[in-house]
């Protein structure tokens, strides 16, 4: 009898899922969470242009009876005969006063996230957050009176060192004489308080960092400091960037804080260490009540203008974390 020899025969491929397409809402929750969802954001859409279109009619009826120029002119004075006002000084304090608030608050604000999450002990770790947290709960004026009864009078010997030994920087030269009410104090009040929210978002963004990428720098001989530089600040610097511009937003509007420290005046000045200057909300709310009706919608119109700014800015820092693709965590 012919003996036969077995056929070797392939393994059976296991069966490909396909995967499911999502199906369209057919019951009736989920077609209720879907109308609720999308109505919210058109509702926020239509807010948004609402407020647009308000403030560009008012600011439109203002600036059409405008004697100056609305961005050159120094001086507001929309009550005279021929009314003569514009927001030159305005926008310069508001820019100046932000860039000094984030120059300080942003680099303290990330080595204190970092401290928090990846070097302090836990048992320190979870109160020093809270205590962060804490801050950010502080109501403005709480902040305007605290600057303008301790921070100008001990600022006047920080402002006189900087102008002995960094005065030939000219910015950090004081050439008038009188107390510390002046753009810098401002910026470094703002830094404060912007410092909570920055701190916050930064840290919640380095503590989602996969521990597997930082163990496996530490597994190849890095250092603490080069698996915080390599791992750490990659995944999070789209947060740390969101975080920046979540506390510069708050630095360009911040109202009652500024009105109480600033002394105004409505000169341009590159020497920030002088009093004097403005901004766009401390003068809104110092001239709204005793202005007219003409007189608000003057201060309308610079309202759009810091309306219109704050939009750029959130923009710009839209644009530069799409440029960027490994500013993004999940390519970290």
């Amino acid at each position: 009898m012919a003996s036969t020899t077995p056929i070797d025969t392939p393994p059976a491929r296991p069966a490909q899922r396909k995967r499911a397409k999502p199906k369209a809402p057919g019951h009736a929750g989920d077609k209720i969470f879907l109308g609720l969802s999308r109505g919210s954001g058109i509702l926020l859409l239509l807010i948004m242009a609402s407020i647009a279109a308000f403030l560009t009619y008012r600011a439109t009826l203002a600036v059409s009876k405008d004697h100056g120029n609305f961005f050159t002119t120094l001086d507001w004075n929309p009550v005279g005969d021929k009314p003569v006002f514009g927001i030159a000084v305005l926008l310069f304090g508001t820019v100046v006063s932000s860039i000094i608030a984030m120059a300080i608050a942003v680099p303290i604000a990330v080595g204190i996230a970092l401290f928090i999450s990846h070097y302090a002990p836990r048992k320190l770790a979870a109160p020093l957050a809270y205590v962060v947290d804490l801050l950010a709960a502080v109501p403005s004026i709480v902040y305007g009176i605290w600057g303008a009864l301790f921070l100008v009078p001990y600022l006047e010997g920080l402002n006189l060192w900087l102008d002995q030994f960094f005065g030939w920087t000219y910015v950090l030269d004081k050439t008038e004489v009188g107390v510390a009410r002046s753009l810098f104090t401002v910026g470094i009040l703002l830094a404060i308080m912007i410092l909570p929210i920055v701190t916050s978002v930064s840290r919640e963004v380095f503590l989602q960092v996969p521990r597997m990428n930082e163990e496996a720098a530490l597994a190849l001989g890095a250092t603490r400091w080069e698996v915080i530089r390599l791992s750490v600040l990659p995944f999070g610097r789209s947060g740390v960037i969101s975080a920046s511009m979540l506390g510069l937003g708050r630095a360009l509007g911040e109202t009652m804080a500024v009105a109480t420290v600033l002394s105004p005046s409505f000169l341009i000045s590159a020497h920030v260490l002088n009093p004097g200057g403005g901004t766009f909300a401390q003068n809104i709310a110092a001239k709204f009540d005793e202005a007219d009706q003409f007189g608000r919608d003057a201060l309308i119109a610079s309202g759009l203008v810091l309306f219109i700014l704050t939009l750029l800015v959130n923009g710009a820092a839209r644009l530069i974390i799409a440029r960027r693709k490994e500013y993004s965590g999940a390519n970290a």
